[in-house]
């Protein structure tokens, strides 16, 4: 019998300790999972409070006078409005509900701020740097990643130039009424750039090559830098 209630006392010990950590375990994974879903959340918040921002400031900027808009007007938001989304979208996933709603959020929003451009074009004889950037999430083109990287680097580079960049495939009627406008094929990556499509990847070469605009920035940056330099110096 003594061997027996011995047996008995392990096992049970044992069953006690395994249940401990699988208990444990599922703590950890649910807390672990809330942290990150409350990360996404609040990430999902400021951007949605940022797309209002900008919304509000497109009316703004209508009633501003010529000298009052700056070539980097919204960009810059644009640009981190874009990152956010990004990191979203990797962490969630492309399909996900609300990560496609705030998607074509973006993707108006995004619109909205080029006819702004145009607008301003016209009303002030500016024409602002621009191009618009057709991309895939749906593994089928294995140049977008590549560059979007690029344009990334291109706007950081050059914050005068506005990048618009869409999904292809979004559900959305006003992108697809732009890809019908200027009837934008299949073939992606594809650019718009000074009312011409450019089809497969550019490298940063390419681009400033396409919009020679970027080279008088870059020489008179340049210069800028020489200036500040010579004056330190002095």
């Amino acid at each position: 019998m003594e061997p027996k209630k011995i047996s008995s006392k392990k096992y049970l010990f044992s069953f006690i300790i395994t249940a401990i950590i699988f208990a444990t375990a599922i703590y950890l994974s649910n807390y672990f999972s809330q942290k990150k879903l409350d990360e996404i959340r609040n990430i999902q918040d400021k951007i949605s409070i940022d797309i209002l921002s900008s919304e509000t400031q497109f009316s703004l900027l209508e009633q501003s006078l010529c000298k009052d808009l700056g070539t980097g007007t919204l960009s810059s938001e644009l640009g981190e409005l874009e990152n956010k989304l990004t990191y979203t979208e990797n962490t969630r996933g492309t399909n996900d509900p609300e990560v496609s709603t705030l998607k074509r959020y973006y993707s108006l929003l995004e619109i909205k701020d080029y006819l702004l451009m145009n607008k301003i074009s016209e009303k002030c004889k500016k024409t602002p740097l621009s191009i618009i950037y057709f991309y895939s999430t749906n593994n089928d083109c294995l140049d977008c990643e590549k560059e979007g990287y690029v344009l990334t680097k291109l706007r950081e580079t050059y914050p005068e130039l506005r990048i618009y960049s869409f999904d292809y495939n979004l559900d959305l009627s006003a992108v697809k009424t732009l890809i019908s406008i200027n009837k934008i094929k299949n073939e992606l990556p594809a650019l718009i750039i000074k009312e011409k499509t450019y089809y497969g990847f550019q490298s940063i070469e390419d681009l400033e090559k396409i919009i020679p605009e970027l080279q008088t920035l870059k020489k008179e940056k340049e210069a800028t830098s020489t200036t500040a330099t010579t004056t330190k110096r002095d």
